[in-house]
């Protein structure tokens, strides 16, 4: 039986809710962390706390272990979304801009729906799905066309072109994690579960990546200031918990092209956040961007909502 119909469309939305505002709200969160973490550190912290809060769950609930060849395709996951991924962004940010970063990570739908063969059908046969993310993605040019996109990076020409030939590989290595997971782990292995061991490995790599780097030996704990423990503490709980846990569970229940959308509105939620408490300015151009970008993300799960229309209907 078909998963999706299942899940309660309620707890759908709320998992979108997750990923498109809370995971648009750790772009602010992260700038807080690394006040006092450096990069590898802060993600590595952030992922071992989560996957003790997790693992810990589970095991108060005595959740059974899964065997070997789930751990496994948790551990490549969990390494390929949350270091291949989201590592390769945060390095690359190093040589372009962050509206720059956001418009090359928003090819991530169009990975999703040329890997994600076996929905191709679903994919193809829908003009609104198509439509919708071309839309979105013509949303994200026209918002950064108004912001920060076309700012110059503190790198060269030669070094920019590195960071987006970068982060695309990152956005190939969180399609690629995504769907290995969705279509190699059993559903009969709890979502917390599963989340929890993903963390555990992306903690250890960016722990190593951490030691590796020379991090850890420039690093004092006495200096750290309040904001970037607030800044942890927050990427903890609503980035690698709630909003994590959400996406994880959501490509089981709906298509992941669709569910990847969050690429759209994620920077839209980071900018308005910065102008809400950091007073950055908001142009008359980037308000237009949010809307094309709100009608793309609509237009793309227009056929679920005329689906879930008809069910009540029946």
């Amino acid at each position: 039986m078909n998963a999706e119909r299942n899940a309660p469309q309620w707890l759908i939305i709320l998992a979108f809710l997750a990923i498109y505002i809370v995971w648009g709200t750790t772009y602010l969160a992260v700038i807080y962390g690394l006040k006092g973490f450096p990069p590898f550190m802060l993600s590595g912290l952030r992922y071992v706390i989560a996957a003790v809060l997790l693992l810990g769950w589970c095991l108060l609930k005595k959740t059974p272990w899964p065997g070997w060849s789930a751990v496994r395709v948790c551990a490549i996951s969990g390494i390929l979304m949350l270091v291949g991924g989201s590592g390769m962004v945060a390095w690359s940010e190093q040589y372009v801009t962050s509206g720059q970063a956001a418009i090359v990570i928003a090819a991530e739908p169009f990975v999703f729906l040329l890997a994600d063969r076996k929905r191709w059908r679903e994919y193809f046969s829908s003009p609104f799905i198509i439509t919708g993310l071309l839309v979105g993605f013509a949303g994200i040019i026209l918002f950064f066309g108004g912001g920060d996109s076309g700012a110059q990076a503190a790198a060269g020409v030669s070094m920019q072109w590195i960071g987006y030939g970068v982060i695309l590989i990152g956005t190939i290595c969180w399609a690629g994690g995504a769907l290995y997971a969705e279509g190699k782990l059993s559903r009969q292995v709890p979502n917390a579960m599963s989340s929890g061991i993903q963390l555990l490995a992306a903690a250890m790599a960016s722990n190593l990546l951490s030691i590796v780097t020379g991090e850890w030996s420039h690093f004092n704990i006495q200096q750290v200031p309040a904001v970037a423990w607030g800044g942890l503490l927050y990427l903890v709980f609503f980035g690698s918990l709630i909003a994590y846990m959400a996406f994880t569970w959501l490509i089981t229940v709906r298509p992941p092209a669709l569910v990847s959308t969050h690429t759209y509105v994620n920077p839209v939620v980071a900018v308005l956040m910065g102008w809400a408490f950091v007073n950055e300015t908001l142009s008359s151009m980037q308000l237009s961007g949010m809307f094309v970008i709100l009608v793309g993300v609509l237009l793309t799960n227009f056929p679920s909502y005329k689906l879930s229309f008809r069910r009540q209907r029946v």
